[in-house]
């Protein structure tokens, strides 16, 4: 099964505006409580976390979770950090090239796979403010391409 695959919950569209992703990893995460129950509802965001390896280990920081609305004291914190599981190969990997500057692990969308939870996480370096205009603009003329082969093909 190709990485990514399943029943996707979340997206991080901002991901790929801000940085450019040279590759990515498949990682499973840590939860407790009534976690999986509200992530499997779709009450997940992604959009400002990012992940950094501390005494080799990888923990996600920043990504809510809404609190299960059937839970009770047993509810957990929705900013909580969580860790992440990674190969030992992959996360020295991830240390190497996180050295460098320029480079960090941003989570770019989570699903379900075989009942588990897991993050796509890639490996990105930030893109300057005119790589982000420079995307937009080819954006939008393939948008327009596509607009007028659509409209010569009614034709």
């Amino acid at each position: 099964m190709p990485k990514g695959s399943g029943k996707q919950l979340a997206q991080n569209k901002k991901a790929y505006h801000d940085f450019f992703i040279e590759q990515t990893f498949e990682a499973g995460i840590v939860l407790k409580g009534t976690e999986i129950k509200a992530i499997r509802a779709a009450r997940v965001n992604l959009k400002d976390a990012f992940a950094k390896i501390e005494n080799g280990e990888i923990y996600l920081y920043n990504m809510h979770v809404s609190p299960y609305e059937q839970g009770n004291q047993f509810n957990h914190d929705p900013l909580r950090t969580r860790k992440l599981l990674l190969h030992k190969k992959e996360i020295s990997k991830l240390i190497g090239v996180t050295k460098e500057t320029g480079y960090t692990i941003v989570p770019l969308k989570m699903y379900l796979k075989n009942g588990f939870a897991k993050v796509l996480i890639g490996l990105g370096k930030g893109k300057k403010q005119y790589d982000k205009r420079e995307d937009l603009k080819k954006k939008e003329a393939k948008r327009d391409i596509e607009r007028a082969f659509r409209d010569r093909q009614k034709m």
